[in-house]
């Protein structure tokens, strides 16, 4: 079932997926474009070769979807130049396949931030105070009354978190989790992240002057250090050859036994198979997953660990977050149709966001605009 808006518009433009919000809708019909979108849940490369068929100017696509040679060779032949996801990583785009047919690459960054890092901060929470456990007992008639040892979880307050990745998300969590909980930090970046270690620094001064234990940071020379130190450890890490499997059997046995790991970065920087192994033998080491291994599917005995909690890919799901990733990929696309240069600082995207005015001519976030040479806006 192919749903259509505007059929006799100038521009034809594919979604692979129905999106969130009307405003993405509105922005392109606007702008005399023709919108296809399939109603199937996840689309093959032959799916989505059908719906972009012999005419199509431009697509916005999902990551669980292979942009490589063959899709972006079909759009070259349907006439489109144009492709964005509707993610902020692009791991599932073969960059160099666009770039041989002169398709630019959009992303969605900005927007995921605050949101991811809170998904990250109520997992944690969750597995330090065992609240999914507590809710299926509650649910199952077991409570009979109050124990002194029921459910006996982890105080945050003063204990170290640990940050593997300490970009936008990465820093954004610790912040909340220094801040919101008291808790000293301790990250691993190939960059220094001196925004961080300043807001820490005037938290613990802040802190200090109340008469208060002061937090304190520190930046690891290694990871292995932040395994080893922190009794909370959340991975923000992007996906390449050096971070695959960066959490594995050896590096599970560096972390202390009742240590929780966060994982909402992607799931294949984590070995599920020893992780599941880990969480047998570590009764009380817990995790937080809202990314695996081989989505939309866990590695076997994931689903019956107590000591896990599995969310399916919701970290970047608050209303306000995925409307506007809409946004950005449609104007990402719209911008190269129209021929736009392309914004100054992807990091900066609130003026295409503000639903009271139009958004700027330009396009938000293009990964390969340097490669193909596109003008950067003035704005």
């Amino acid at each position: 079932m192919v749903e259509v808006w505007n059929p006799n518009g100038k521009y034809r433009v594919v979604s692979t997926k129905p999106m969130p919000g009307t405003r993405w809708i509105n922005l392109l019909v606007d702008q005399d474009c023709r919108i296809c979108t399939k109603k199937k849940t996840i689309l093959s490369v032959e799916d989505i070769i059908a719906l972009i068929g012999d005419k199509c100017d431009g697509v916005i696509g999902q990551l669980t979807e292979d942009w490589g040679e063959t899709l972006f060779a079909a759009l070259s032949r349907a006439g489109g130049k144009a492709f964005s996801n509707m993610a902020v990583g692009y791991n599932n785009v073969d960059v160099t396949a666009a770039n041989k047919y002169g398709v630019s690459v959009g992303n969605t960054p900005g927007v995921l931030t605050e949101t991811t890092a809170e998904l990250a901060a109520s997992l944690s929470l969750s597995a330090a105070r065992r609240i999914v456990e507590a809710d299926e007992f509650m649910r199952a008639g077991l409570y009979d009354g109050w124990l002194p040892h029921l459910f006996v979880g982890n105080l945050l307050k003063g204990q170290t978190v640990g940050v593997i990745g300490a970009g936008r998300i990465g820093s954004a969590y610790a912040r909340m989790m220094v801040e919101g909980f008291k808790m000293n930090l301790i990250y691993y970046d190939l960059y220094q992240s001196t925004r961080l270690e300043k807001f820490v620094t005037a938290y613990g001064e802040f802190l200090k002057a109340n008469g208060e234990q002061p937090v304190t940071w520190k930046r690891a020379s290694s990871m292995d250090e932040v395994l080893r130190e922190a009794d909370l450890i959340s991975l923000h890490p992007i996906l390449d050859k050096t971070t695959y499997h960066l959490v594995n059997t050896e590096r599970l046995a560096m972390m202390k036994k009742e240590a929780i790991l966060i994982n909402c970065s992607r799931g294949p920087v984590v070995d599920e198979v020893a992780l599941v192994e880990h969480l047998k033998h570590n009764p009380m080491f817990r995790v937080g997953l809202d990314v695996f291994e081989d989505e939309p599917y866990m590695k076997p005995g994931l689903a019956e660990m107590k000591n896990a909690i599995v969310v399916p890919h919701i970290a970047s799901a608050s209303k306000w977050t995925r409307e506007g990733m809409a946004t950005l990929a449609a104007l990402n696309v719209l911008g190269k149709i129209k021929g736009y240069p392309v914004w100054g600082d992807p990091n900066h995207i609130e003026p295409f966001l503000n639903e009271n005015a139009p958004p700027p001519a330009a396009s938000p976030s293009i990964v390969n605009s340097k490669a193909l040479g596109l003008p950067v806006s003035k704005l």
